[in-house]
């Protein structure tokens, strides 16, 4: 479609952009930024569309770029040709020995500390051999190997599993995981819907539930081609108190589950975009339904924003048989570019697994046809194993794996993230806390406090407040005379401001979200004041018609 009209707040205009993915819809709202700060007293364009964060962490790169120095000059102890720097590929004997000594002649470096205190935990806390530890991260930080294994290196594993348990909330648990990393968690998450499709468990027609508002695209993907499911909604948009959204899922919503016919169901929680975690009430009803009504059903919930809250706490801890998780770096660590992600899966026993085994005998052929060039017994195969050999088409599941490099800088953000896990937390929590503190502030509306609420997206309701504000029948008015997707529309076009429309997410109609993770503080306090002006532009009209 024209992405420019001559009037971009005409009706006509807003339908048709109402069709296309929030995403797409953002392009289009930064080029109506752009225009604003050409004609306006506007000076710069506010994008608080995406959830990409303004911040990174310094120490686990410092960490990485350190250790590739290191690297090089391990592969430099033997040359072919110096000249032109063609190196042989590193030798293990003594790496470890020759790591400390590089490691002390650099302690001046950010990333020398960080690289000590990991090969101090991995020696001292889980035993592994000094040579064979190091020497993964030097070939691993070289790329000059296929990842082996090609589901995860043995140490990043051990080292993301001890960070993933922290991080969702596993405690003392001891329950083991087998660990994938990806590229990025939306890379797993079609990864999961093309292995649940190619191994019989989740068929066209089949019941999937979605629990909404939710990132788009999980949205999107169900109902492809390829896929065709019965996608059940489960909806947290009921407003519950006083008037207000408090984003949990009520009863009525949670008990659809109970169909044993919804044979799957995904989860983003905490939620993107109201970024609120299911609370104890919810999970202690989930447990209740899979216990006792459906104890098939499997679980795919993507945790990115649960690191934002403390003492958060993944259903891969409350119900880890039933539970696929996958978890991102991007936002906690800064790294979307890095497009660094894991998915994790109870090792000994789980639903998915378990599904498999007990699929009628015409299927099991079928999938040892399919997986018989792997292994000498197919059926023994792990549904986290398919996984890594469908996401290459089987027949290059030699050539599978995360990029070791890529692999490389996932175990050093896991090491910072998980050994110091009590300075860095409370840090990024109040740095996002503050944001939405002072978004909320210039609005004029009235932030509730929530212990479930991460604060990493805040998605704002515009017909509660004009509600609250001005009254049901303003409400009739605005319904009849605007489309929903008109609040960001003008606030790209009139104030430079870019935010996303929530309907886009299957949040309320009116509702906006707004990113606290890409601004600088002050800015906030400007999107908070141009959305309530826009509010009341609108009561200004309204009143203007009674005229």
């Amino acid at each position: 479609m024209n992405n420019t009209a001559p009037n971009p707040e005409s009706r006509s205009y807003e339908k048709e952009l109402s069709k296309l993915s929030p995403f797409e819809v953002k392009s289009i709202l930064i080029s109506l930024a752009e225009k604003d700060t050409q004609r306006s007293t506007a000076t710069f364009l506010l994008n608080a569309g995406r959830g990409n964060p303004n911040w990174l962490l310094s120490r686990p790169r410092s960490a990485f770029f350190l250790l590739g120095m290191f690297a090089v000059s391990e592969a430099a102890r033997k040359t072919y040709d110096a000249g032109l720097g063609i190196l042989a590929s590193p030798a293990q004997a003594g790496v470890a020995e020759r790591y400390l000594a590089f490691i002390d002649a650099h302690k001046d470096n950010e990333g020398a500390a960080v690289l000590r205190h990991y090969y101090d935990y991995m020696v001292e806390t889980h035993r592994v051999d000094p040579d064979d530890f190091v020497f993964e991260m030097v070939d691993g930080i070289l790329g000059d190997h296929y990842p082996t294994p090609p589901r995860a290196l043995k140490y990043t594993e051990i080292i993301t599993r001890d960070y993933l348990r922290w991080a969702m909330g596993g405690g003392d648990d001891t329950t083991v995981y087998d660990l994938f990393p990806t590229e990025g968690s939306t890379a797993g998450m079609c990864y999961t819907f093309n292995s649940l499709r190619q191994n019989f468990l989740l068929n066209e027609g089949d019941k999937l539930a979605l629990f909404t508002p939710c990132f788009t695209p999980y949205i999107e993907i169900p109902h492809l081609q390829q896929f065709g499911y019965d996608v059940v909604e489960i909806s947290a948009n009921k407003v519950e108190k006083n008037g207000y959204h408090q984003w949990q899922y009520p009863d009525e919503e949670l008990d659809k589950l109970r169909d044993p016919a919804i044979k799957a169901v995904c989860i983003t929680n905490p939620s993107n975009p109201p970024s609120v975690c299911l609370d104890s009430k919810v999970l202690d009803r989930l447990v209740d339904i899979v216990k006792n009504d459906n104890p098939g059903l499997m679980i795919i919930t993507d945790d990115v924003y649960g690191t934002f809250i403390e003492g958060f706490r993944s259903l891969m801890y409350v119900l880890p048989y039933n539970t696929l998780c996958l978890y991102s770096y991007s936002k906690y660590f800064g790294a979307t570019g890095w497009r660094v992600a894991a998915m994790a899966l109870r090792s000994d026993k789980n639903v998915f697994d378990d599904r498999i085994a007990a699929l009628p005998a015409d299927k099991k052929k079928a999938l040892h046809d399919r997986y018989e060039s792997l292994t000498l017994e197919p059926e023994k195969l792990k549904f986290i194993d398919r996984l890594v050999a469908d996401s290459r088409l089987v027949g290059l599941n030699h050539t599978a794996g995360l990029s070791c490099p890529q692999q490389i800088q996932m175990a050093l953000f896991s090491a910072v993230g998980y050994l110091h896990y009590k300075e860095l937390q409370p840090k990024l929590i109040s740095m996002i806390q503050k944001r939405l503190n002072d978004l909320w502030s210039t609005t004029g509306f009235t932030l509730l406090p929530d212990p479930d609420r991460a604060g990493y997206y805040s998605e704002i309701d515009l017909m509660v407040w004009a509600r609250k504000f001005y009254g049901d029948d303003f409400v009739e008015y605005l319904k009849a005379n605007y489309e929903p997707i008109d609040p960001v529309i003008r606030l790209a076009n009139n104030t430079a401001i870019v935010l996303l429309n929530g309907d886009g997410f299957d949040a309320p109609e009116w509702s906006v979200r707004v990113s606290l993770a890409n601004l600088n503080d002050d800015a906030y306090l400007k999107i908070g004041t141009a959305i309530r002006e826009i509010l009341d532009q609108y009561h200004d009209a309204y009143l203007a018609s009674k005229k």
